[in-house]
């Protein structure tokens, strides 16, 4: 059997996201700021595709909308919105398309996740395929042709699959997918990022020969070495390198937030690019991205109150790829 990890900006049949509700405890502290957030969000998936929206309360929900097209609700409980994580991850199996259920454990058993772990089976009705390993969609990335692009940090972290040896791991991938080429980044984090550095806060690929990355200008910044040593390992990866400012630094109850415009999400006529209310470098991340990604447009949508819980759009929304 013949299997491939499509790219995400492959022709997709819908996004979905979770829309926050009273029973995520975590948003307590800005459940209002978020459920706006997340309108404005959803507002710019529809514009394009299909966009499920599950969601536990659909009274907290309806009131934010005139025009559900485009919208689906769907009633499902989930410990958190971060989707993204424990959503399925698409992959074709001889040119049919299944939804692969890897277990997730809220990176590393940091939070609760019964109701996470339990969701795909209650959303997918057919062709889900169970396995049994911890798989983060947020950590790992690939260019549809065969390559994918993870971190050690997280993919060889013991708080995952602490049975298997890294070989055996690095196997596991590559049988999943079918892989001709896996990179495993070393270097790589940012601040306040509870994922232990997902490379969908780090380095993407935007087509099948570039990966944009997340660079640090600033020698005075926490971030500056380390970032420059992912930096230093991309190059040396063959594939062609685009970087994109690191944001100006925010910070949500005394602590630093990993603010990226990495976490960026593909629609199938455009990217939503998240920004964090920092002019210059919004700007320029959306510059630097239409320079290079010249068939879809490319909308804003502010990312601020997302990051108070150390995620950004697409770690809130997963891609539905068409079959």
């Amino acid at each position: 059997m013949k299997k491939r990890l499509p790219s995400e900006w492959e022709k997709q049949e819908a996004t979905i996201v979770v829309f926050p509700t009273f029973s995520h405890l975590d948003w307590y502290h800005s459940l209002s700021e978020i459920q706006q957030s997340y309108v404005k969000f959803i507002n710019a998936i529809k514009e394009f595709q299909k966009c499920y929206v599950v969601c536990d309360d659909f009274d907290s929900f309806k009131k934010h909308f005139i025009d559900f097209k485009d919208i689906e609700i769907i009633n499902i409980k989930t410990n958190d919105t971060w989707i993204r994580d424990f959503g399925a991850i698409n992959v074709f199996e001889d040119s049919k398309l299944k939804y692969y259920n890897f277990k997730f454990n809220a990176w590393g058993d940091k939070f609760s996740s019964n109701l996470d772990n339990d969701f795909n089976k209650k959303f997918h009705k057919k062709n889900l395929v169970d396995i049994d390993f911890i798989l983060e969609g947020g950590s790992i990335d690939s260019n549809g042709k065969g390559t994918l692009l993870t971190t050690s940090k997280c993919i060889y972290n013991v708080n995952r699959n602490s049975h298997l040896t890294k070989d055996e791991i690095e196997k596991k991938l590559i049988n999943f997918f079918d892989l001709k080429k896996l990179i495993v980044l070393n270097h790589g984090s940012l601040a306040g990022d509870d994922t232990d550095s997902h490379i969908d806060t780090l380095a993407r690929f935007i087509d099948e020969n570039t990966i944009a990355y997340i660079k640090c200008y600033d020698k005075n910044d926490e971030h500056f070495e380390e970032l420059k040593k992912m930096e230093d390992e991309l190059k040396k990866t063959g594939f062609n390198l685009v970087a994109l400012p690191i944001p100006k630094a925010h910070y949500f109850n005394d602590h630093r937030l990993p603010a990226t415009y990495i976490n960026f999400l593909f629609l199938n006529d455009a990217l939503i690019l998240p920004t964090y209310q920092d002019e210059k470098n919004d700007n320029l991340a959306f510059e630097i991205l239409s320079n290079h990604i010249s068939n879809k447009k490319i909308i804003k949508v502010d990312a601020t109150v997302f990051i108070r819980e150390h995620g950004s759009l697409h770690c809130a929304s997963s891609n539905m790829i068409q079959n």
